[in-house]
């Protein structure tokens, strides 16, 4: 069984490198980019029967920081 989390700042929590990012794809000509968040997908190679609540406690618990980041889990 396989689990991605989506791990991102919170909203209105400095990006540094989405901004540095945003400046980039100005530079190299990709115009009309407002602004860039950026993030990290953590892929779990989990045992069978290992429930979403359990992949939620070690977001908690350790994948995410919960004060400045938000986090969504895939199950499948």
């Amino acid at each position: 069984m396989k689990a991605k989390v989506h791990v991102m700042l919170k909203n209105g929590v400095l990006d540094p490198q989405g901004e540095a990012i945003r400046h980039s794809l100005g530079t190299l000509g990709f115009e009309g980019v407002g602004s860039v968040r950026q993030g990290k997908v953590i892929e779990l190679d989990l045992a069978e029967g290992t429930t979403e609540d359990k992949v939620r406690e070690m977001c908690e618990k350790l994948l995410a920081n919960t004060v400045i980041e938000s986090y969504a889990i895939e199950m499948g």
